[in-house]
């Protein structure tokens, strides 16, 4: 069953040595080959497996299984025709037919979805993005895993050393019934040159180490450790062909929004900002009375922004902003890790600056660090305090990645 797609010697060897072992795990950065590797030992592994049992394929959510695996293996230019005419799926269904196999399509975003496997007997199961599942989960699944000759092939990105996955499973690859390929970009020999460049600019700090270097490594230190105030900090701006606003909403904690411009030089800029700490001030404003100043500081700029992402917890100031007849009132991106990614991104190519003027946010950015004691239990997560500019400015940054991120690789 040969793929159309040119196969490393590393991609070869991992198929075949997967086949000796309970627990086969392929990781290492991203396109580096790792998916297409386990996804084609996953169908051999059909093709062999025992009539008894199910056969499993588990991810963080049924979206991501459908995306990550389904589409790829419907596509004739991946695995060949052949195999895309045996693989039926209805998208939203939690079932499948592949090479003639039924698969259940199990989604894990939690601890609870263990007790999806509870009374379940497999032959096989195909882990997606490993560090995303509860570890729950996974013990359980590999009890469920019974049948004689019963085998998991997990695909994973790197993440914290102390993760489960790595701590549990992959350090002890010389204890267990385990087999591991650690893979980079340049084991995948259908990249261009153009593209490893340009996916290499997507990336930087931690997120660089872990999703181009494939390493395992903790985040520490500064959460934005390129920031460098004489590089980034500017005392004049130039015309903007549009703004966006990023509002991290407070009532006891400061209230604030941040002006994002795009340049007609091609650089983002955070142009100005508007704070209000009501505990320093003695005194809390309402939901209209931060309408109406956020509405009047525009005003003075004399800046209508295409779009004003709030806080997604602040309904109530979404609300007032729309009732006010604020335009292009939207619920930001919340998403922590990826929204600080952007943002470093950005910074690290040169393709952000920031005004003098935002005073709050230039006091927040070189004290934004990572939690020691996250960190000791293998998770990613920043101090929370003292981050409400920066917030509001991973807001704006974050919902508008994808009409600047075309211009990391200008600015590198």
């Amino acid at each position: 069953m040969p793929a159309p797609l040119p196969l490393s010697d590393k991609q070869l060897r991992s198929i075949r040595e997967s086949f000796a072992a309970r627990i086969s795990i392929w990781h290492g950065s991203v396109r580096s080959g790792k998916t297409v590797a386990s996804l084609l030992a996953f169908l051999l592994s059909i093709r062999r497996a025992p009539a008894t049992g199910l056969i499993l394929l588990c991810g963080r959510s049924l979206q991501t299984i459908e995306r990550n695996i389904i589409e790829p293996l419907s596509d004739p230019s991946l695995f060949g025709p052949d195999v895309a005419s045996e693989i039926r799926h209805t998208r939203g269904a939690t079932v499948a037919t592949i090479l003639g196999r039924t698969v259940h399509l199990i989604g894990a975003s939690d601890a609870r979805a263990e007790g999806r496997l509870r009374g379940a007997t497999a032959c096989l199961a195909y882990v997606d993005e490993g560090t995303l599942i509860p570890e729950p989960f996974f013990v359980q699944l590999l009890a469920r895993l019974s049948v004689p000759g019963a085998r998991l092939l997990c695909t994973t990105n790197p993440d914290s050393p102390r993760h489960w996955l790595r701590k549990n499973y992959l350090a002890r690859a010389g204890e267990l019934d385990l087999a591991e390929w650690h893979f980079r970009l340049a084991d995948n020999p259908s990249l261009s040159p153009a593209y490893v460049t340009a996916l290499s600019a997507e990336y930087t700090g931690l997120w660089r180490r872990r999703m181009i270097d494939g390493a395992w490594v903790v985040a520490e230190g500064a959460v934005f450790d390129m920031y460098d105030e004489q590089r980034h900090v500017v005392d004049t701006l130039p015309p903007m062909r549009q703004h966006w606003v990023g509002v991290d909403y407070g009532t006891t904690n400061p209230f604030a929004a941040v002006l994002l411009g795009l340049g007609d030089d091609d650089r983002l800029y955070l142009c100005a900002e508007w704070r209000y700490d009501s505990r320093a001030r003695r005194r809390q404003m309402t939901d209209t009375q931060y309408s109406a100043a956020v509405r009047r500081w525009l005003a003075e700029l004399g800046v209508e922004p295409v779009w004003t992402f709030v806080d997604p917890s602040a309904s109530s100031m979404s609300a007032q902003l729309w009732a006010d007849g604020h335009p292009g009132v939207a619920r930001a991106d919340n998403s922590v890790l990826d929204g600080i990614r952007s943002m470093s991104n950005a910074l690290d190519a040169g393709l952000l600056r920031i005004h003098r003027s935002c005073e709050g946010l230039l006091d927040e950015l070189p004290q934004y660090a990572w939690s020691e004691e996250a960190a000791a239990r293998g998770e990613d997560q920043p101090i929370k305090a003292n981050d409400h500019s920066v917030d509001a400015a991973r807001y704006a940054l974050h919902s508008t990645v994808n009409e600047w991120r075309h211009l990391l690789t200008l600015a590198a």
